[in-house]
């Protein structure tokens, strides 16, 4: 029996009356245990975070940081009665300021009087502002709740750094298949179809339902009730079910962190030479709707940045695909996006010009406002000539090889090499012929 957070045993719920079938399928198919909870054993099984917290006798707040339909209200839920403590909850959409003073009141009346902790679950937290967020520093810290905060976005970004730095943050995975299969098992138990007559699906449209579900058991759960509902029906194919029920929509949120997921995950494939992944992230965000435009800019943006000069005719080409877009619309100029994909996947890759500039900007930095040499300097004047400008400056088309081996540095300035170019693509004949002018420039001609 785990020690509450008063140090008392943890109070255990008696069984609880079945659900009345009135209500949906998924809250009928609440766990009542801990251990019912499907597709986070990180968490939950016997090595899992939470576990070990539990059996420790110490519960600290948590935020719990997941997709939807992957358990998060339901594990507060039943955190609290392993812990012994009581369960309140505010969801961050329709609270305020008045809703979660008189929470933190409730929570110090009842320790108070002798009785148990609060453990407040805060749904949406993220939606809280800045100052509301703050509000809950002063009561998390003397122990007033228990505070368990659920969230769809990235906490390092939704979230104060103050409020972060006394909770721990724990990540809820997405349902996998296996967790898919084990809630249509227990829709079906419910139902109490007999073995082999549960939903009335083939297996290949079983298993494009549990993806349909995108990892949200939830969302599965309202489909499989309504398959339910069905009356004597032969079985569905993919296609009848497809027909009969909608795909949920994917998670994509254009100024939101899956955006910026995505398009790094796009950008490392190509990055990686890997064409097929590559194809499958832009397919991603265009499904989700991300802007063909903010995808052309990006691609060009690689094509400088990761191909550079092992391929200089990526840049050009990423040009011309943007170009084609703009022209074409969506959707047949989004295939120009998908050849430029291909080419930048399979393109050599140099990152060389990308470091050779990084590095001059260091430089011209560090080195302020020093001039040019004199002897590149135009001399339109008689006063310029008569003072250097341009004086025994060579003319590299008149010398040998149209090479003539000049500084072209500042005075007082030590030649520097910022760009290094690879062994790769075009760049290797670059490397030769400026090994080739190296050596020349050791030696230049009397």
């Amino acid at each position: 029996m785990h020690a509450g957070r008063n140090g008392r045993p943890a109070a255990h719920s008696s069984p609880r009356s079945p659900p009345p079938p009135t209500q949906p399928l998924a809250d009928r198919l609440r766990p009542t245990r801990l251990e019912e909870v499907v597709g986070q054993p990180h968490l939950l099984g016997p090595e899992g975070a939470l576990r070990r917290m539990l059996e420790r006798g110490a519960l600290p707040s948590l935020i719990l940081w997941g997709g939807p339909g992957v358990g998060k209200t339901t594990i507060a839920r039943l955190l609290a009665e392993a812990a012994g403590l009581h369960y309140a909850q505010l969801s961050a959409v329709f609270s305020g300021v008045a809703d979660l003073k008189r929470a933190f009141e409730e929570a110090t009346r009842r320790l108070a009087a002798g009785g148990r902790g609060t453990l407040l679950f805060v749904d949406e937290i993220h939606r809280f502002n800045r100052a509301q967020q703050d509000g809950f520093l002063p009561v998390v810290e003397n122990g007033t709740v228990v505070l368990v905060g659920a969230t769809t976005e990235n906490p390092s970004f939704a979230l104060n750094g103050a409020l972060l730095s006394r909770c721990q943050v724990l990540v809820l995975r997405r349902l996998d298949d296996a967790a898919m299969e084990a809630l249509l098992r227990r829709a079906e138990a419910l139902a109490r179809r007999p073995e082999g007559e549960g939903l009335p699906l083939t297996p290949e449209a079983r298993a494009s339902l549990r993806a349909m579900a995108d990892g949200d058991g939830r969302y599965l759960l309202n489909m499989a009730e309504q398959l339910l509902a069905l009356r004597d029906p032969a079985p569905l194919d993919v296609t009848a079910l497809s027909a009969l029920l909608a795909r949920r929509a994917a998670l994509y949120d254009k100024d939101r962190e899956e955006h910026y997921n995505l398009i790094s995950a796009l950008h490392k494939s190509m990055r990686g030479s890997d064409p097929d992944a590559a194809l499958y992230w832009l397919a991603r965000m265009l499904a989700g709707g991300e802007d063909p435009r903010f995808l052309a800019r990006r691609l060009t943006r690689f094509a400088a940045e990761d191909v550079g000069m092992a391929d200089p005719r990526a840049l050009p080409l990423a040009v011309a695909a943007w170009e084609t877009f703009e022209r074409l619309g969506s959707p047949e100029g989004e295939l120009a996006l998908a050849q430029l994909v291909v080419h930048l996947a399979t393109a050599p890759k140099s990152n060389a010009v990308y470091a050779a500039f990084g590095a001059a900007m260091r430089a011209a930095k560090e080195t302020g406002s020093l001039p040019p040499p004199a002897h590149i300097l135009n001399a339109p004047t008689k006063l310029m000539k008569d003072i250097g400008y341009g004086r025994d400056y060579r003319y590299d088309h008149d010398q040998a090889d149209g090479f003539s081996g000049q500084n072209y540095f500042p005075d007082g300035m030590a030649r520097r090499q910022f760009y290094r170019p690879t062994d790769r693509g075009e760049e290797r004949e670059i490397g030769r012929r400026l090994d080739s002018w190296a050596r020349k420039r050791e030696s230049p001609p009397a």
